[in-house]
């Protein structure tokens, strides 16, 4: 029960911290838009969709350096279909097989000679715990604003069952329609 709790807290800190990052960065975005050239900005870079997909890619395959709500603002009037749902499913998707990728690079990484001393001095030794957790990690990155990609890796790394990790990170797809719905409508 207590560690029930433990974990109760740890997401409702999470939550309470990614609805903070989104309600800054609706405020962001509305100043941006207000008073400076941030729709011109948009505009240009709508020029060349497939290079903002990459750029995405790249952003959420590496640690997610750039924060998908940006993408989500610019996929509301851009992107390669003409409904903005269906451009931010497909950032999803993109963002959900990114962290597919990661999962797979974290169980691949282990393996590599450069990699395995980290691996037998950091994550082995945790191992039973992370694997213990997992699921929980994965719903925390999934959500909130901690780096997705990098917790796929890790749980990756600790040979969690993929196949419970592909039903735990599918929750990625409610942080996009739960943050793209907030960005359209507010």
């Amino acid at each position: 029960m207590n560690i029930l709790n433990f974990r109760s807290r740890i997401l409702v800190k999470n939550i309470l911290k990614g609805l903070l990052w989104l309600t800054g960065l609706i405020v962001l975005f509305y100043v941006f838009e207000e008073y400076t050239h941030f729709n011109l900005f948009l505009e240009h870079i709508a020029q060349w969709p497939w290079a903002v997909y990459s750029v995405f890619i790249a952003s959420e395959v590496i640690f997610g350096i750039i924060p998908p709500e940006f993408f989500v603002k610019w996929s509301e009037n851009h992107g390669l279909f003409d409904t903005y749902v269906a451009n931010v499913a497909l950032l999803a998707i993109i963002s959900y097989g990114a962290g597919v990728l990661g999962y797979y690079i974290g169980s691949n990484l282990r393996n590599v000679a450069f990699f395995k001393p980290y691996f037998d001095r950091y994550i082995r030794r945790y191992r039973n715990l992370l694997n213990k957790y997992a699921g929980f990690l994965i719903l925390i990155g999934a959500v909130t604003p901690v780096p997705f990609s990098a917790i796929c890796m890790l749980v990756g790394a600790t040979n969690f069952d993929f196949n419970k990790f592909l039903l735990v990170a599918s929750s990625r797809f409610l942080r996009f329609a739960f943050y793209s719905a907030a960005l359209f409508y507010i």
